[in-house]
């Protein structure tokens, strides 16, 4: 599972005209699942979603997160983070997972997510969105679920 975190004084995803999910202060997250993700992937990525001490303590030093500062997550899914340009200029996708089971492990980080109390919004699955954002710093984090073994 692959996620692109990005520290953001707003955000919000559009879908057809109309708003779909916003925040205000927290974290916009670009969410990929992989083949062959499971249970302790998802686990791993909302952990760290979490977790990542990304804004800024009264000395200006980063080390809060987003619980910390009462602050929103927006999540939208993003199967192209596994975009594969090694051969060729046409990216390939083989590594990301199937639609059924992106879905399905898309929605358990979500899910994870709230469970922890914070305020999540989303995207739509599969549809073509606009993402709109102002992010702060710019702070920008990857997490990668694979690399942790």
């Amino acid at each position: 599972m692959r996620a692109v975190v990005q520290r953001v004084n707003e955000a919000s995803v559009t879908v057809d005209g109309e708003v779909v999910g916003a925040i205000e202060r927290g974290v916009l997250v670009y969410l990929g699942a992989a083949r062959g993700d499971e249970p302790k992937d998802v686990q791993y990525t909302a952990d760290k979603i979490a977790g990542l001490r990304i804004f800024a303590n009264d000395e200006g030093k980063m080390s809060l997160s987003v619980s910390d500062i009462s602050g929103a997550v927006l999540v939208v899914s993003q199967f192209t983070l596994f975009g594969d340009v090694r051969r060729g200029r046409r990216p390939s996708f083989d590594g990301a997972a199937d639609p059924g089971d992106a879905e399905r492990l898309y929605q358990e980080v979500v899910d994870a997510l709230r469970a922890k109390g914070l305020k999540v919004q989303t995207g739509t699955f599969r549809a073509m969105m606009d993402v709109r954002s102002v992010v702060d710093g710019p702070v920008t984090i990857q997490i990668d679920s694979k690399k942790l073994y």
